[in-house]
Formats: structure tokens, sequence, C-alpha cells
């Protein structure tokens, strides 16, 4: 199985971005800092008199993991997975977020999904420091199944000028390491409700001896936000580039942090694959190189420091936390490409 024979395909939407590349560059003001295909969209405040300030926008949806909430009847996590998914946007251009909206639409509105819904999406917006300014809650009858509904999520955050992290410096000889996912995050859905629910014929209350929990629990488990462990490093001008590991995986996402000349090279041998990712590929007989271009392969985020400075970056995460994060590559010239090692 695959990404594309599950019906997504990856290739039609990088295709859709380059279309209408040329159609958002025509809106374009003076203060519009960053291309379309950026991980989110920066907008200086010179205009207004404050030209250290720069505005990072970012909008996303929830994906097909929408379905699995529906099955299993929680709904407070995917509101978490909303709010979490868009503040890394913005974090790997070193923005904290400021407020955040949602759209939430459905066919027939159930005030208690609603609230459960919001409800984890305040305890993600707590837990980020973000507030949750406002949003639209469209009630659509006929347009969607009865239970189901979509989500949307607008984030707006902040950086100075000076501490925007571009990926212009990153060259030949950095180290690449990876922060580890807490599961499937947000990404490649299609593909493995597909395995799990078609292929091995599973419910969401199915037991997963390989796992030790249920297929729901497992598929549920909340998009991790990495800005508590980030943070720290934001005004240090230590990091050279972040990559949020989304829709395309480390394939498709890390080019878009690496400039002109560069290429990254990942040591697939150096990493212990989560045993999630391992059940998914080996049950639905996944070619490699689709996998780690749909999941995540347990690398959420990957930062990029120079050689001399992975040390410091390390025992910096470790000092907030993270106890996970390993190095996983390193930048090589290139044309902007992920090539693996075994």
């Amino acid at each position: 199985m695959d990404y594309q024979s599950s019906g997504v395909d990856i290739d039609a939407g990088n295709e859709v971005v380059r279309r209408i590349r040329s159609l958002a560059k025509g809106t374009f003001t003076p203060g519009v800092l960053s291309e379309i295909g950026s991980f989110g969209g920066l907008f200086s405040l010179a205009s207004l008199g404050a030209p250290d300030a720069v505005l990072v926008a970012s909008a996303d949806g929830v994906g097909t993991k929408l379905k699995v909430a529906f099955d299993s009847g929680v709904h407070d996590t995917v509101g978490e997975d909303l709010v979490n998914h868009c503040v890394n946007d913005i974090l790997v251009q070193g923005a904290e977020p400021l407020f955040f909206l949602d759209y939430l639409a459905t066919g027939k509105l159930s005030p208690d999904v609603a609230v459960a819904i919001v409800g984890g999406m305040a305890r993600a917006c707590r837990a980020n420091g973000c507030a949750l300014l406002g949003g639209e809650t469209a009630e659509m009858p006929g347009f969607y199944q009865p239970g189901e509904y979509d989500l949307a999520g607008f984030i707006i955050g902040a950086v100075r000028r000076d501490r925007m992290i571009e990926g212009k410096t990153i060259a030949p000889g950095d180290v690449i390491v990876a922060l580890p996912s807490s599961g499937l995050h947000t990404n490649g859905y299609s593909l493995a409700r597909r395995i799990v629910f078609e292929h091995l014929g599973l419910t969401v209350s199915s037991s997963v001896p390989d796992l030790g929990t249920t297929a729901g629990a497992a598929l549920l488990a909340p998009h991790r936000s990495y800005l508590p462990v980030i943070r720290p490093l934001l005004g240090a001008r230590l990091l050279k580039g972040l990559a949020h590991i989304t829709g395309g995986g480390v394939t498709d996402n890390l080019p878009r942090v690496l400039p002109d000349g560069t290429s990254a090279e990942i040591d697939r041998g150096g990493w212990t694959v989560p045993p999630l990712f391992a059940w998914l590929v080996s049950a639905g007989g996944v070619p490699r190189e689709d996998a780690w271009r749909t999941f995540n392969m347990g690398m959420g985020l990957l930062a990029i420091v120079a050689a001399a400075d992975v040390d410091r970056l390390l025992a910096s995460l470790r000092d907030a936390g993270e106890t996970g994060a390993s190095v996983v590559g390193r930048i090589v010239p290139g044309d902007r490409t992920v090539r693996y090692a075994d």
C-alpha cells in the first residue's frame, strides 16, 4: 500500500502550490517577506512604525484523523492537534504565538461535540501561551454526513526581524538533530486508516498487542507542540533551520528550509523507528520510500545547527525536558533534496 493508492497525491499537491504561487504573489504588498510554500507567511510591520516586528501566520487542518475521532467519539484531542500543528508551523521561523482562530463546520451542530473540540483548542492555547481569540461555527445541513465535521485553524505569531530563523546560513557540514514525535501527529491518516480499518479489519476499540493499546488510542495520540523545548533557544542564534515534519514526511518537508546548493543526508540506520510506524509499514506492506514521504517516522521536528554547536543544542533540549533528541544526519552539497543512508 502507498499514500497515492489511499487517495492522497502529494505530487498533485506540490503542483497546485507551484501553479498558484504566481497568483498569490500578484497580491503581495511591500510588507510581505516570505514566498508561498514556507511553513508560515511573514509580514513586516515596518510601515506601521515597528521596523523590528514581523508577524508570522499559518493555517491548517487535522485531515482524516477526524474520521478516527468520529468513530471513537473522542473529540477534544483533535482540537489540541489543530493548535499544536499551527504553533509548530510558525515556530520553525522563530515565532511565538499571539492568537488563534478556528473554523468548525458541520451538518447538524451538537453542542457537546463542539464544546469538546473547542475545549481541546483552549487547553492547547493555554499550554502555548496563545489566546483563542475567536472563530466561526458553521451549520451546513446536507453538506456533511451526520456526526461529521471539519476543522481549520489560523494562527498569528510574532518574531523580531533579527531573530527570524530562515535557513539562509545552512551550509554543508551542518548537523541535523531530530526531536521525536508523539505519534502520527496530523498526517498520513488516509493511508493509516486504510491499513488499520480496511486491510486489518480492526476497529477503534481493537487491542493492538504490538503497541500495548487500542487502535483508536494509538491513532488519536495528540500532535505535540515543540514550543516548550525550543523557546529557550529562540534568542540564542543557535538554530540555523527548523523543519516541522508534516504532510510529505521528511522527504518533502526538510527541503523547504534548505538554501540552494545544499541537500540533506539522513541516516535511517541510526534512528529507531517507533513501534507504531514499524507496525503500520509492516502490516500495510508500505514501500520504504513512500513511508518516509507519508509519515514522520518518529521525527516530528528537525533542527539544523553548526557541527560545533550540536552538544550545546542537545544540552539545552535536555534542560528543557527533551530527552529523545538525537543526531540523524548532516547537510551536504546538493540540489535541495533529501538523501537516505542506511
